[in-house]
């Protein structure tokens, strides 16, 4: 049976908004890299990389907004301090020392890290028949992985 966010049990809204939250924070530390390797990066592939860097934290601010919406929509608190979202994540935090090389590869593996925490979400979602916060997921999974390919065509 399909649910809204108001028809779900309480047990169920807290358990995908805890899911989403994930999410939030480990987007919101990737959008954080993402800019911080923009501002950073040097060497032969400057332009390239500069572009695809801001491309990918730009996308990933407003999916920051999108999630949290979400969260709210099952009536409940949307992680909104630093702090809270560094502690949750799985994405570590990266000071932007790093060969160009270096950036990429981290980024990558965020971008797989995200992709795989909401592939996650999304299927709890299903359990729970929201198809709502499932689609937003799977259409989340969908960009980091791409962004995980563009950023592996790089190294190839």
């Amino acid at each position: 049976m399909t649910e809204t966010a108001m028809s779900m049990s309480t047990d169920a809204q807290k358990q995908i908004a805890d899911a989403l939250n994930q999410c939030v924070a480990e987007t919101a530390v990737t959008t954080m890299m993402a800019q911080n390797f923009h501002w950073n990066v040097t060497g032969m592939a400057f332009g390239p990389l500069h572009e695809l860097f801001q491309k990918i934290y730009e996308d990933h601010f407003v999916a920051q907004d999108d999630l949290a919406e979400r969260v709210k929509a099952l009536d409940a608190h949307a992680e909104g301090t630093l702090a809270g979202m560094i502690k949750r994540s799985k994405v570590v935090e990266h000071d932007g020392h790093a060969s160009a090389e270096e950036m990429i590869k981290t980024l990558k593996e965020a971008q797989e890290t995200l992709a795989a925490t909401l592939a996650g979400a999304g299927e709890l979602a299903a359990e729970h028949g929201d198809t709502l916060t499932e689609d937003l997921c799977i259409a989340r999974g969908q960009e980091h992985e791409k962004f995980a390919w563009f950023l592996r065509a790089h190294l190839r």
